[in-house]
């Protein structure tokens, strides 16, 4: 008799740690979600990368979809036409999976690499590691971004790129909100 109770008490503590964690990603999702709009912002490169960064304007574009349930951000050279095809656009989908926030983005090296969220002790920023990629990532692939919120009208992003042969690229895009 009391192995069961010890059993059933292990399994009431799991299942209490599962709905923690599930809160947490909900929360976390909610927090970005309230992103939605358009936002722009100087983009600085490290290394510094010919032809971006440097204060390249950015623009990002969050839009809530699918009844709530996915976050939609893409991201483009501010000013440039609208034309995937010619210019960099990759896509990032944020939505929830179980009891995990979870990132895919497609990128424009052909792949989606998909990264797992964990939250601040402050709760400002939501920081994605990487999970695995599908596709092929002969070309590198993202590997880890943090989402810091300032403010309503202010947010900050943190990309890093991994480059052949494990060399990483860290992005910081500094994002004002324009609606």
């Amino acid at each position: 008799m009391k192995f069961l109770r010890f059993k059933l008490y292990v399994v009431l503590i799991s299942l209490s740690a599962m709905a923690l964690a599930q809160s947490d990603a909900q929360k976390s999702f909610d927090k970005l979600k309230t992103l939605a709009g358009t936002w722009q912002g100087p983009v600085t490169t490290e290394p510094p990368q010919p032809g971006m960064g440097n204060g390249t304007l950015t623009q990002v574009s969050l839009r809530v979809t699918s009844r709530g349930n996915a976050l939609a951000h893409e991201m483009k050279e501010a000013g440039k036409p609208d034309d995937p095809t010619r210019y960099d656009h990759p896509l990032t989908m944020l939505y929830l999976d179980g009891a995990r926030l979870l990132l895919t983005h497609y990128c424009d090296a052909g792949n989606r690499p998909r990264m797992v969220a964990k939250t601040s002790p402050d709760g400002k920023s939501v920081e994605f590691d990487f999970l695995d990629v599908a596709g092929d990532p002969q070309y590198g692939h993202m590997h880890h971004a943090v989402f810091t919120v300032v403010d309503a009208n202010h947010h900050i992003e943190d990309w890093t790129y991994m480059m052949p042969g494990d060399k990483p690229i860290h992005a910081h895009i500094d994002l004002k909100r324009t609606n």
